[in-house]
């Protein structure tokens, strides 16, 4: 498969994974039974291998860029480097935003009339069954189930972008979980707030502000904010061990699944925490398959020539764990000097 860029995202949804490049290529794999990888099901069989996503809009006209993707459980949302937004997959309760009572689309289809004029889209996010979009102006539009309130008032099936209204700041990010949606603005003033079901203290426990936030992260019941100062803070659900453990390294990056997190230390060492009987967490797990009040250190496997690669990005999903590493890197710096060469 040739590598084109780096791995700066991932999207997982249910049973399908998308993996996002710096180049902006988009690869899928996993169940496409409905379309939902971007594919014609009955042209191209993904389970258990990663294709190119390619939308085919005319014979001569085709769309292999793309500066964002989600996944919701059976759908997958595209962004454009043109600020177009295509979905494909299925959704019955208006997670495509395609329209009014449509619930499948076996090949991406465009969302029109969105983003709204002299906007551009700065940030998507995904959960089970809605989708959030945060625009450059400061607004932000959801779409899917917001029978929770997830995506403002009126509490309701959103089946195309609608704005939500009531936010007295200027949004800069989404994350989604399973029913609420959190909201951040600047970190120089620490506005944020959180849409939806209050269930596992989402909103009771937020705290006052969250200033000098360098990124965000929702799982299907908690909230994860890491800050400037790479240290990570988190509240909401904490059953199975979900939330940061005390004592936690500070981390460069993380990344949030639906019952587990990931982060990265500032020497490259990769730790998992929460929920783990798939496997998503390693293989050290208490009776109850949860790696709770403590994070496992992954080992990762050396490499062809005996070196233990650095892991450079993580990802997570629905009980699965991604890690990028430098090996990675090399090869896709090698496939774009190959690609210079006449």
């Amino acid at each position: 498969m040739h590598i084109d860029g780096l791995p700066i995202g991932i999207a997982a949804g249910g049973n399908h994974t998308v993996v996002l490049l710096s180049s902006g290529s988009a690869f899928a794999s996993g169940e496409n039974a409905d379309g939902r990888c971007g594919y014609d099901p009955a042209m191209v069989s993904l389970e258990s291998r990663f294709a190119r996503v390619k939308i085919q809009l005319s014979p001569l006209l085709v769309i292999d860029k793309f500066k964002f993707c989600a996944a919701t459980w059976e759908a997958t949302t595209f962004v454009t480097h043109d600020n177009e937004v295509y979905s494909c997959g299925m959704g019955s309760k208006g997670q495509l935003g395609i329209g009014d009572g449509v619930t499948h689309s076996v090949l991406p289809q465009r969302i029109w009339k969105f983003p709204p004029a002299e906007t551009e889209i700065i940030s998507i996010a995904s959960c089970m069954a809605h989708t959030v979009v945060v625009l450059s102006n400061g607004d932000a539009y959801g779409w899917g189930d917001g029978r929770k309130g997830q995506l403002g008032k009126p509490a309701a099936i959103v089946w195309s972008p609608r704005k939500i209204e009531g936010i007295t700041f200027h949004v800069k990010r989404a994350a989604c979980g399973r029913e609420f949606t959190y909201l951040v603005g600047n970190p120089e003033d620490g506005h944020h707030d959180v849409l939806g079901l209050n269930k596992w203290g989402v909103q009771s426990s937020m705290p006052d502000s969250i200033r000098d936030w360098k990124d965000i992260g929702a799982s299907w019941g908690s909230i994860f904010v890491l800050q400037r100062d790479n240290r990570l803070l988190s509240w909401g659900r904490d059953d199975h061990g979900q939330l940061a453990p005390a004592g936690m390294p500070r981390l460069q990056k993380i990344a949030t699944g639906s019952e587990h997190a990931l982060g990265l230390t500032l020497d490259g060492k990769l730790l998992t925490w929460g929920w783990g009987e798939h496997g998503n967490c390693g293989p050290e797990l208490d009776d109850d398959g949860d790696v709770k009040g403590r994070w496992n250190e992954i080992p990762l496997p050396r490499v062809g020539t005996g070196v233990i690669p650095l892991a450079s990005g993580i990802g997570a999903g629905c009980a699965s764990s991604w890690v990028f590493t430098d090996d990675i890197a090399k090869a896709a710096n090698k496939d774009a000097e190959d690609s210079k060469v006449v």
